[in-house]
């Protein structure tokens, strides 16, 4: 019988141990490993499917719904497109050792901030295997050693994966365990991680929300995590009505079970009377449930009744909650109490509120006529995302390179001590 404590520490020892050669392996190095994960992911195509099915099968059995067996299910598709995300990290520029703000002190010391990885990063995450590649890959970009804690529906899927890894850490000469994956399904894997600030540095949650909030609760490591996605898009009374109405479409039905999805709309009262029947319709076409304030529902009649439990809700499903506002500060005030943090857009083409609504609305992603979708490491630019921290220390909104990095203080002298 597996003693998980050992097991879980001595992952923990050998991750610290790859992540001292991880902090000083050269750029070239790094995006060569990168580069051969590709490869062997492209080149054990059949192999990871084939590990997949036992997945797949076992989770038919065990009676998974058919959203959990599709966010299962590696096709050749996301396959490929594991290897495209691994090479696009490999393009990016590293952020290890950066130096920045550079300047000379009047004892003649010249003080700035060197990047430096974080060191070791536990992983815990729930049915998606590409998420293996994702977070492999970002990490070791960024230098930092770790260990990934996949769901037991994914568990085949997951030790394909790894195993591709490692074979590239191998081919680049950079230790195998620096991407280490916890082969137990023991719940008490995840809760010794969690509880190892002598080895892991931080703990980084990807799932559902219980999960998120049991690890936030019995984490003895920093966490980087967001609990919820309530966000909110308010149009302005001096809102581009057409704009309005893409955006805010957009934003709901793009995708409905994903944390940057709106599930509140707020609009103004002096255009609700315009904007909201059009929209109504579009949404009605798309099977989207409504569900209104007493204002809104003078309009809407036949639209559900809004509670106080819908303006808390992230539905994660074709269900939106819409409030009628008098004005901006009506819609802030909304948002300041019910939203998560996350992300939130104002429609309106007057600049001065725009400017109000991205100064004053405290949330990790704050957009101007856009939609809130594109809060996504992706679309910022960032490559793939480690995740979305809603938190205000460390790293903020969607999570990258730079957000799994620190900054420590260097100085540079010549022979000078202080008086």
């Amino acid at each position: 019988m597996v003693d998980i404590y050992q097991y879980i520490e001595q992952l923990g020892q050998q991750a610290r141990q790859a992540s001292r050669v991880l902090a000083k392996a050269e750029t070239a190095a790094k995006n060569h490993a990168l580069h051969a994960i590709a490869d062997h992911v492209e080149n054990q195509a059949s192999a990871l499917q084939s590990a997949n099915q036992l997945d797949l099968d076992a989770g038919k059995q065990k009676g998974l719904d058919a959203a959990l067996l599709d966010r299962l299910t590696l096709t050749p598709a996301r396959i490929n497109a594991m290897a495209t995300g691994l090479r696009e990290i490999a393009a990016l520029p590293d952020p290890v050792g950066e130096i920045s703000g550079l300047t000379y002190r009047p004892s003649g010391i010249q003080l700035g901030q060197m990047r430096v990885p974080l060191g070791v990063i536990g992983i815990i995450y729930e049915s998606r295997p590409n998420v293996t590649v994702d977070a492999a890959g970002l990490c070791l970009k960024s230098g930092n050693a770790t260990i990934l804690r996949g769901g037991s529906e994914a568990l085949h899927s997951n030790k394909a994966i790894a195993q591709c890894v490692q074979y590239g850490l191998r081919d680049a000469g950079l230790p195998e365990t620096a991407v280490q994956l916890v082969e137990t399904t023991d719940r008490e894997a995840v809760g010794q991680l969690i509880t190892l600030p002598e080895y892991v540095d931080v703990i980084v949650p990807r799932g559902g929300k219980g999960l998120i909030e049991r690890i936030s609760q019995d984490a003895r490591v920093p966490v980087i995590k967001h609990l919820d996605g309530i966000c909110h898009v308010y149009v302005d009374a001096e809102a581009d009505l057409s704009m309005a109405t893409d955006i805010a479409f957009n934003a709901k039905c793009h995708r409905y079970g994903v944390c940057n999805a709106m599930e509140t709309l707020l609009v103004n009262g002096q255009i609700a009377a315009q904007l909201l029947p059009t929209l109504a319709e579009q949404f009605r076409n798309e099977g989207v449930v409504l569900r209104g304030c007493a204002e809104t529902r003078k309009i809407l009649p036949e639209i559900d009744v809004a509670t106080e439990e819908d303006w808390n809700t992230e539905y994660l499903a074709p269900v939106l909650s819409i409030r009628i506002v008098q004005n901006i500060d009506e819609a802030m005030d909304h948002i300041h109490q019910y939203s998560s943090g996350h992300t939130e857009t104002i429609v309106t083409e007057n600049y001065g509120l725009a400017r109000r609504f991205l100064r004053e609305v405290d949330s990790s992603s704050v957009m101007v006529n856009a939609s809130t979708r594109f809060a996504d490491g992706f679309e910022y630019g960032l490559g793939a995302e480690i995740g979305i921290s809603t938190d205000k220390l460390h790293a903020r909104g969607p999570v990258g390179l730079e957000g799994l990095t620190s900054q420590k203080w260097i100085v540079l002298g010549s022979g000078q001590i202080r008086k």
